[in-house]
């Protein structure tokens, strides 16, 4: 028999929280089960811990020794004191080409620090707020951004998703911005700029060596291209039923999509024995 997974790390959007953003009755109830009894339950986002404190709440997941991957693996933080265990970050200057192509081409650019994010040329409205709640939003341009010393978390462009496809493309084809930043899609209308080397898996093995723990203690849930990292590393990657072809196919197992509490379902039964 595998030993028991000792660490839960959880994708959001399209993974644990259903089509209304909601994290349903019966995946709240099983991962507070989960975590009483010590297994740790992380939450994995490319979000800032304000915008998902609600979530944390609702799982109870508020004690001393726990922790959220924020920022997809830029941040670890405390969800308790709030203090950094592993933070990663852009300047300035590495979002300059980022900032000409879309510029270029009147894309919206929302650039985020771990406090809060900068609405660039706020004529051109972002779907990022329709996104992203609890968090200030700035209206400001690229160059009154802070410049000298300052590190952001990463930059998103937020687009219509029909959209998507043909300007991704452009993007990833554009060596100016490939070379100093990642660019990875995290849901169908978002596609992030991050810094070199960022991935959830990245932010996870802190975390995990922070615990004296190591890979094969892994569950990890996702569906989207910056959940692929920690699903190929996790001791089982498991991706929705919902999840892209290209990330089932690093996966270990799948279970039923984010509407059908897939979560729930596959938790229930791998942990048989101690629920």
């Amino acid at each position: 028999m595998k030993p028991m997974k000792k660490m839960i790390a959880l994708d959001l959007d399209n993974t644990l929280l259903n089509n209304q953003k909601e994290i349903s009755p019966a995946n709240t109830k099983i991962l507070r089960c989960l975590h009483e009894q010590g297994i740790k339950v992380v939450l994995c986002t490319g979000r800032p811990i304000n915008a998902i404190w609600h979530l944390i709440e609702q799982l109870d997941l508020t004690r001393p020794d726990d922790f959220t991957i924020t920022f997809n693996g830029g941040l670890v933080i405390n969800n308790q004191s709030r203090e950094a265990l592993y933070q990663n970050g852009l300047s300035k200057e590495d979002l300059v080409p980022v900032h000409d192509f879309m510029a270029a081409r009147r894309l919206p650019m929302d650039v985020l620090d771990f406090e809060q994010i900068y609405e660039i040329d706020p004529d051109h409205r972002s779907l990022y707020q329709q996104t992203v709640k609890n968090i200030r939003f700035e209206d400001t341009t690229f160059e009154q951004l802070a410049a000298e010393d300052h590190v952001y978390a990463k930059n998103v462009m937020a687009i219509p998703a029909e959209e998507m496809p043909a300007v991704k493309s452009e993007v990833l084809a554009t060596d100016r911005i490939t070379k100093r930043v990642q660019v990875v899609q995290s849901q169908p209308h978002i596609l992030e700029f991050l810094p070199q080397g960022s991935d959830k898996a990245v932010g996870i093995k802190h975390l995990l060596n922070h615990f004296g723990l190591d890979f094969a203690d892994l569950m990890a849930f996702g569906d989207a291209d910056n959940d692929a990292g920690m699903l190929k590393a996790a001791g089982d990657g498991v991706v929705m039923a919902n999840g892209l072809p290209a990330v089932k196919a690093i996966a270990d197992h799948e279970t039923a999509s984010n509407e059908e509490d897939g979560v729930a379902r596959y938790l229930t039964k791998t942990f048989a024995t101690i629920l």
